[in-house]
């Protein structure tokens, strides 16, 4: 248990912190999910629309800092390449 206002205060902000970040990964994941459905679907268009719908979401999630650059960088490249290889 915190003994001090500080930590008390800091462990409130930490779940509230949590929590968004939770959902905002969630909602990363929901935009990515959509996008390899329509990959799998061979829907070009709607995998185009996706994937431009996914993006900020990525790289919001990497300047919030709940993802990686890297790792945003290399989803985004490696979907635009199956959505390329589509046609």
């Amino acid at each position: 248990m915190a003994n001090h206002h500080s930590a008390k205060v800091r462990i409130r902000r930490n779940a509230r912190r949590a929590t968004i970040n939770g959902n905002r990964i969630g909602r990363i994941r929901t935009h990515l999910k959509q996008v390899e459905s329509a990959i799998a679907a061979g829907d070009k268009p709607a995998a185009e629309a996706a994937f431009r719908a996914a993006q900020p979401k990525l790289h919001r999630g990497a300047q919030k800092g709940v993802i990686h650059a890297n790792t945003v960088s290399r989803k985004l490249s490696r979907l635009s390449a199956r959505i390329k290889a589509l046609a």
